[in-house]
């Protein structure tokens, strides 16, 4: 799994004088004697109970979290047994199981009793790292699983994320924090959530819950932000009056901190290795800035080599520099090293994954400040450092089109500082991302079920990132074959004559479309119905997605990026015929906002000389698409996958 860079502040916390009761859990247990039951349903589970409790607590001298969570299950078809057999504990190398025991409720009301030899231990062999699980046994349909387990670990205060709805319904959810009474925490609830409540009846700890009598289920939907859109609650440490610490977790502080960890001085050591790895860019003849960022972008991405490893080795400079093997951390060094040393400004951006989680403007905590990115204020973009498969203006396209911590270096004399806001990052837009197509089609005199087909297809952008970028690698036959393919998606049944790729090293990313072009005759488009003809038009465009909708739209729908395509059909008629259902080909859906085009797709025609002209141009200005105007958008999906139905008549004059 990709390691996230987790953005930590020091917390300097007293041992005070009051006295801390003893941990929440030492006191808890579930019912010897449990009596759970389910009105008749089609549901496939429910959850009966879920309690989780977070105790931050004085252990000694050490501060320490116990994680409390008892659940019960209730199973009734066989993918839920399957799904739920096994239950996997948050256990880790430096945390210890306080509690841990889990039981089987029957049908029937007996009680199985998970033993220590069901409570297993395994270790994932390419992480090495070591998990524990409870493996039930003699499950059947409307059986109840339960479990309990408590966990002692290094406490998580910077803010944590947790998930209240789910896929199924809940029924009975608590949610419980205690801290000692010196430590505040602050929480907020998402996506209609209700906010938490301070139990001030409690003495000598403050205490946070969330009760919930149930919890409705919400299912996943065809291109949605399902995490992002579930309810869940996050909750941060935000004071600690023994010492007078206020807003504990801060984007000021943490703008802070990154600028003294990324952008320290280097020594005359680092800065030689700097220079000596320049020098292998080979920009010396460069001037334009954008070609030197787009060089860096690619050499970095093509010659270091990323690991997912915690190294020290792998986040120290001088060694990256030499060696060309670095982790997330020291890939970042690497870039910022070198846009420093060749004086290009750039700010550090941090933001999060909005298919994962939306950045909240309002309420700073690390959940939201999860993943990198380096932006560019004179040409107004972005690149990934550590998404290989991105280059410079089209970064990882989920973390734009949302907001994100911009971190800019600000000089007052000789005082370098660094200054922290949050700002929107734009995604790119449609009119970079692209698929064009330019086809002229001829008709064999003599045999008019076969056509001679000139091809030309063109991507930019986020359309030609899993392409470009990487050409180089792809030689000799590997090479004929990506072309080809392009064209036998669009039928198998081919001849190819002729074929080739432009624009196709892979510095021309971004700056030129990767264009294929191909000559081929096939008999896959025309079939022949006595006199008359059948032409198969919209086969030319390839196959469309169709959005059928059996239910109502719940959730909005997010796409990854913005995008145009642009397609151009020249049809020489053959003599002597003419092709009576022109108007088949003339679709207009249109979403306006505001007075322009958000999603449109239009196909006319124009004829001169026995030249038939078509276009069917195609765009989608809009990633996040609100259920309230779902309907707009699929009608618009659904018009391409129309025009992939259009068969042409061709009949004698």
């Amino acid at each position: 799994m990709k390691r996230k860079i987790l953005i930590t502040l020091l917390l300097v916390v007293y041992q005070i004088s009051f006295c801390q009761n003893t941990p929440f859990f030492k006191g808890y247990d579930w019912d010897s004697n449990p009596n759970y039951s389910v009105k008749e349903t089609t549901e496939s589970m429910i959850s009966i109970k879920e309690k989780l409790v977070t105790e931050f607590f004085y252990d000694g001298d050490d501060f320490v979290e116990y994680f409390l969570e008892h659940k019960v299950l209730w199973l009734n078809s066989d993918d839920a047994i399957e799904d739920y057999n096994k239950i996997y504990l948050p256990f880790s190398s430096d945390s210890e199981l306080q509690v841990n025991k889990a039981r089987v409720i029957d049908v029937t009301g007996k009680i199985i009793n998970l033993d220590d030899s069901k409570i297993l231990t395994a270790e994932d062999e390419e992480s090495g790292r070591t998990y524990k699980y409870f493996a039930f046994e003699g499950i059947t349909k409307g059986s109840y699983i339960e479990f309990l387990y408590v966990v002692k670990r290094s406490p998580l205060y910077m803010g944590k994320k947790l998930y209240v709805q789910a896929s199924y319904p809940k029924k009975d959810v608590q949610f419980d924090l205690f801290s000692p009474s010196n430590l505040v925490f602050d929480f907020k609830s998402y996506n209609n959530l209700p906010d938490f409540i301070e139990d001030t009846t409690v003495v000598n700890k403050n205490h946070y819950k969330l009760r919930l009598n149930k919890v409705n289920k919400l299912e996943n939907e065809y291109l949605s932000a399902y995490n992002a859109s579930r309810g869940f609650f996050i909750y941060k440490l935000d004071r600690n009056t023994a010492n007078n610490s206020n807003n504990i977790v801060s984007y000021d502080k943490v703008s802070q901190n990154l600028y003294s960890y990324y952008y320290k001085e280097y020594s005359k050591k680092t800065n030689q290795a700097i220079k000596t790895f320049i020098n292998e860019l080979d920009l010396n003849n460069i001037t334009e800035e954008e070609q030197k960022i787009r060089g860096i972008d690619n050499y970095i991405k093509s010659n270091v080599f990323s690991s997912d490893i915690a190294s020290d080795d792998l986040e120290n400079l001088d060694e990256v520099l030499s060696k060309k093997v670095a982790n997330e951390t020291g890939v970042l060094k690497l870039y910022l090293a070198l846009l420093r040393s060749l004086n290009i400004k750039h700010e550090l951006v941090l933001t999060s994954n909005r298919k994962e989680l939306k950045f909240d403007r309002k309420f700073e905590s690390n959940n939201f400040l999860t993943e990198f990115l380096i932006y560019f204020p004179k040409y107004k973009k972005y690149l990934s450092p550590n998404a290989n498969n991105t280059r410079y203006g089209f970064p990882a396209p989920y973390y734009t089109d949302n907001y994100g911590l911009f971190i800019k270096e600000v000089t007052v004399g000789n005082f370098k500082s660094a200054l922290g806001k949050i700002k929107y990052i734009k995604p790119v837009k449609a009119k970079e991302n692209y698929d064009t197509m330019i086809v002229d089609v001829s008709f064999d005199k003599q045999d008019l079920t076969s056509n001679s087909i000139h091809f030309e297809r063109a991507f930019n952008g986020y359309y030609a990132m899993n392409i470009q970028p990487f050409t180089n690698l792809i030689v000799g036959e590997k090479r004929e074959e990506l072309i080809n393919s392009i064209f036998e998606n669009i039928s198998e049944n081919i001849e190819i004559s002729k074929s080739e790729m432009v624009n196709d090293k892979p510095e021309l990313f971004g700056v030129e479309p990767i264009t294929f072009i191909s000559d081929f005759t096939t008999n896959d488009f025309v079939e022949k119905a006595g006199r008359k003809y059948l032409f198969k038009l919209g086969k030319l465009i390839g196959a469309q997605m169709q959005l059928y909708q059996e239910k109502e739209r719940v959730l909005p729908l997010e796409n990854e990026f913005q995008r145009s395509y642009f397609r151009t059909i020249n049809i020489q008629i053959p003599d002597g015929f003419k092709i009576t259902n022109l108007d088949d080909i003339n679709l207009n859906n249109v979403y306006l906002l505001k007075g322009k085009e958000v999603f449109s797709f239009k196909s006319f025609f124009s004829i001169e000389n026995n030249l038939l002209k078509i276009t069917a141009d195609e765009h989608y200005r809009k990633n996040i698409v609100p259920v309230d105007i779902y309907e707009e958008y699929r009608k618009v999906i659904n018009s391409a996958a129309d025009f992939n139905k259009i068969v042409l008549l061709l009949e004698l004059k």
